[in-house]
């Protein structure tokens, strides 16, 4: 991977596992996995312990809930251990360097299911984990600004109701944050954040940074802080929690990392999480064989358990460009060894996009079209945000204080935990499934384009599921009504060298000023090379239309487009003029604002 420096734009090349930046599902493991490695270092050797031994594999041994004691003796007297039990579920994450464990376990009464979670070794550093980096920070002249998805989504006109409660958490499952960063440290929570890697928590101080670049990128999408520094998440008064399910030089996320990170969310109260990749080494796994199927119920009862202590879990529904309603062949699996190309149904599910209760989201451009790379799939597909596409990425925090850009479903998916977590934050007493059909019931239809592959309604289709998510509807706001208008025609003289202002009083228009708020000015000074022209709104912000342009020329008689989307319209506006030189002087002879 390549990290951008300061305030640049990078493109980023995917691991393997992530549904995430730029479209590389096809690129070979290796080379993916290569470009991981650039990224991940640790603060001490990862040692192998008498513990482990090569040809280490995990598997998940399946039992009743509450029931896994019973089963326990037998994982060790079919040479196996229990590396870690989740007991409230009925599920025992087991090592063994047996052929014959899973055969073995399987046989035991009280076993319901044995599954191998990989297709490789576990690696020796699960015993003994090498803390990521915590890299050093650069500060940043990056000024907050309008940015293309938030606009989309109306994500600036939302933070008008509200910019989210500091009691929601939300948890990034992911490559890990950096939670030093200049835009994350203000919402991170450092309490709630641990590592899964391996399948085993890990609350050392640190465990939760991330070996790659994609959680913090994530994470800045969801919650960056309005700071005025680099950029403003969906949600920037929520609390950000890291939990790293990815493993270090692979980056990949196996069954068992992602159900601890769904156990540690429904135990550390995360009203949502966020899921931007699938589940490794199958990007589909298919319930008649006999591992996949259990994984698809490990995962499954994680999902169920968080779900049921109030955490909605959204998800990224892939960069392959694939008709998830009607499958046919995986060619990408497992990613942990030699991919092979094998015939499926629609049996085999994406996890944990595909889920029951999961939130998929696709990936749109900027424009609103369906992402070039982005899965699709009616039925499958419950709702779509920009993801980015080609050169109009979206652009978020990077380790180090840094930023760039990322395309992908990736990007999609915290767009939506981001308004789930506004409407979590309005509607403290909502139910996971509430927020999930708030999202849908307030999204904006998107029909179909001229695409045989869009299958559905305007409502509800394969491209855009319920719609396109809208967090300015989602909590409750409203768009300001088209075409208010307000002027004052008081004259105002400009002297020499002086700073004047000609107010006027908004009032009556519901939600915030427009992106697309008209300015009209009516200046009359002789050499308006002199001028600078600002609109000031209620808040102070201030918005320059003019700053010492035209040298000679008499006058500005001209209306200004200004994106005013994040400012309350309701209040007092200025217009301020500042005349920076001797001579020549002259007046605002009016003014006006169309909202």
């Amino acid at each position: 991977m390549a990290v951008a420096a300061l305030g640049t734009t990078v493109a980023l090349a995917a691991p393997a596992g992530f549904a995430q930046a730029a479209p590389t599902d096809t690129e070979p493991v290796a080379a993916r996995s290569a470009g991981a490695t650039q990224t991940t270092t640790s603060t001490k050797a990862a040692a192998a312990p008498a513990a482990w031994a090569a040809g280490t594999r995990a598997y998940l041994v399946i039992t009743a809930p509450g029931g896994t004691s019973a089963v326990s003796g037998a994982v060790a007297s079919s040479g196996g251990s229990a590396f870690a039990t989740y007991d409230a579920i009925g599920v025992i994450v087991a090592h063994s360097t047996s052929s014959s464990f899973a055969t073995s376990m399987r046989a035991v009464g009280g076993v319901q299911q044995v599954g191998a979670t990989r297709t490789s070794d576990v690696p020796a550093d699960a015993y003994n984990p090498a803390l990521p980096a915590n890299p050093a920070q650069s500060t940043t002249t990056l000024t907050e600004s309008n940015r293309w998805d938030m606009t989309q989504i109306k994500a600036e006109q939302a933070w008008a109701v509200t910019t989210g409660s500091a009691t929601v958490k939300v948890g990034v499952l992911d490559t890990g944050v950096d939670d030093q960063h200049q835009d994350i440290a203000p919402n991170f929570n450092a309490a709630d954040s641990a590592s899964c890697a391996y399948g085993k928590v890990d609350t050392r101080a640190g465990a939760w940074r991330d070996v790659g670049t994609h959680g913090t990128h994530v994470a800045g999408t969801i919650a960056a802080a309005k700071n005025g520094k680099g950029v403003i998440g969906v949600a920037p008064g929520v609390k950000i929690s890291s939990v790293r399910i990815a493993e270090p030089t692979s980056s990949l996320f196996f069954a068992e990392n992602t159900i601890c990170g769904f156990m540690w969310a429904g135990d550390h109260g995360f009203k949502v999480t966020n899921n931007s990749y699938y589940t490794d080494p199958w990007q589909f796994n298919c319930p008649d064989n006999v591992d996949q199927a259990a994984i698809i119920e490990g995962v499954r009862r994680a999902q169920v358990y968080a779900e049921g202590k109030g955490s909605l879990q959204v998800a990224a529904a892939g960069n392959s460009n694939y008709d998830l309603a009607n499958k046919t062949t995986d060619s990408e699996s497992p990613n942990d060894s030699t991919p092979v190309t094998r015939t499926i149904t629609n049996a085999c599910i994406d996890i944990p996009t595909e889920l029951p209760g999961v939130v998929t989201v696709a990936a749109q451009g900027n424009g609103g079209a369906k992402a070039s790379y982005s899965n699709f799939g009616n039925g499958v597909v419950d709702i779509a945000a920009p993801g980015g596409d080609g050169a109009s990425g979206v652009y978020s925090t990077l380790p180090g204080g840094k930023y760039g850009n990322m395309n992908g479903t990736s990007m999609a998916s915290p767009h939506v935990a981001g308004v789930a977590a506004l409407i979590a934050s309005v509607n403290p007493t909502f139910t996971p499934a509430q927020i999930r059909d708030q999202l849908g019931v307030q999204a904006t239809d998107r029909a179909c384009p001229s695409d045989t592959r869009c299958k559905g309604t305007t409502t509800k289709n394969g491209f855009f599921g319920e719609g396109a998510v809208d967090a300015l509807k989602a909590v409750g706001g409203s768009t300001p009504p088209p075409g208010a208008y307000f002027e004052n025609l008081a004259d105002v003289t400009i002297a020499d060298n002086a700073t004047v202002e000609s107010s006027i009083t908004v009032g009556g228009v519901t939600g915030n000023a427009p992106a697309t708020l008209k300015v009209g000015v009516d200046i009359k000074h002789t050499y308006i090379g002199d001028l600078k022209v600002d609109l000031v709104a209620p808040d102070g912000t201030v918005y320059t239309v003019h700053n010492r342009t035209g040298s000679g020329t008499d006058n500005i008689v001209q209306t200004f487009t200004v994106n005013a989307s994040s400012e309350v319209a309701n209040g007092v506006w200025k217009l301020r003029v500042n005349d920076n030189a001797s001579q020549d002087t002259g007046k605002i002879d009016a003014w006006n604002l169309t909202f």
